[in-house]
């Protein structure tokens, strides 16, 4: 009869065979799937190494690329690509081929993290859908990149300080005239690009209400893309020249209607807003004219470089959002 020792000895010989047949088994699959071919004569253990850390590589890029598709934002936006240098063996996540060179073999959307080749860039669909981790600050960051990273309608900056401002400030004279002091406006600034939503403006912290109406423009200006997109500026501009008050009204919606959808979401929120601060007209000393020179600029530039077009604009600019301000609760 075997002793337990030697019966413990051919347990582990079989084990030790069967992990060698599954690993033959992958290094042949492997070989099938990289098109190669492997004869009688078996490489050596440090031949397969780096190619099972490429296979897992490419395996990686293929799920993840599978998981954006999958997961479709709620509104479209197109991929920030940059030329990167990427450390060790990387794939394109669209073509799934391999990407080659030693320097800015390919392009990183900064927004996502997506890697891609330069070339295939330009097929890559409008899928993108930021990632927490890939934005580093609120100020000066896309609307719709913003609102798709924090899986919001808006962006939090226009939803507290306009929180912020009707529970404090709607009676306030001069509202949105009346500049709050630069430090401090800088400071909410910071604050939002370093905290985000644990950002403190209230009352305690910022007792002038000015300072979180600064806060708001200046988010609302430092956009890259403004509120009203350049692709649908003309149509707003085309709709304030027209007379007819109901022709008026129905280019208004159509020009509303080419606004990305996290766009029309922060205009109607902020709308809404400047209607309640026009019925408090008594005591702020602001209507929808006053309100309209102000955001007018704030919420409209001109696509083209020519400084006579931007000027002439100017008060069809006004005209544009006096009209929103006066008609939000039917356009919208």
């Amino acid at each position: 009869m075997p002793s337990r020792e030697s019966y413990e000895a051919s347990k582990e010989e079989k084990s030790l065979v069967q992990k060698a047949k599954r690993e033959a088994n992958q290094e042949d699959m492997l070989a099938a799937a990289l098109g190669m071919r492997v004869g009688t004569q078996k490489p050596p253990a440090t031949f397969w190494q780096p190619l099972k850390l490429f296979a897992y590589s490419q395996l990686t890029s293929l799920v993840r690329r599978a998981t954006l598709k999958e997961s479709t934002p709620r509104t479209e936006k197109v991929h920030n690509f940059k030329v990167h240098t990427f450390r060790g063996p990387h794939w394109c996540e669209h073509c799934a081929s391999f990407m080659w060179g030693l320097m800015a073999q390919g392009v990183k959307c900064s927004d996502c993290g997506l890697n891609v080749h330069k070339q295939c860039a330009p097929l890559v669909p409008n899928d993108c859908k930021p990632s927490l981790r890939h934005i580093r600050k609120v100020y000066s960051c896309d609307l719709t990149t913003l609102v798709n990273a924090y899986n919001t309608a808006r962006p939090m900056v226009v939803d507290m300080c306009i929180r912020e401002i009707e529970s404090r400030g709607l009676k306030s004279e001069g509202l949105y005239r009346i500049s709050g002091f630069s430090d401090s406006v800088e400071e909410v600034k910071t604050s939002f690009d370093k905290d985000g939503e644990k950002t403190d403006i209230s009352a305690k912290a910022y007792e002038d209400i000015n300072i979180i109406t600064g806060a708001l423009k200046m988010y609302l200006r430092e956009l890259p893309v403004p509120v009203i997109s350049y692709d649908a500026y003309p149509r707003f501009i085309e709709a304030a020249k027209l007379s007819d008050p109901e022709k008026k009204l129905e280019a208004f919606r159509e020009a509303l209607a080419l606004l990305p959808e996290s766009h029309t979401e922060t205009l109607k929120y902020l709308m809404a807003h400047l209607k309640r601060v026009t019925q408090n007209e008594k005591f702020n000393l602001m209507n929808a004219e006053n309100l309209a020179i102000i955001f007018g600029p704030t919420l409209m530039r001109t696509p083209e470089e020519d400084a006579m077009t931007a000027l002439n604009d100017i008060r069809y600019q006004r005209q544009v959002v006096e009209a929103l301000i006066k008609n939000e609760d039917v356009l919208f």
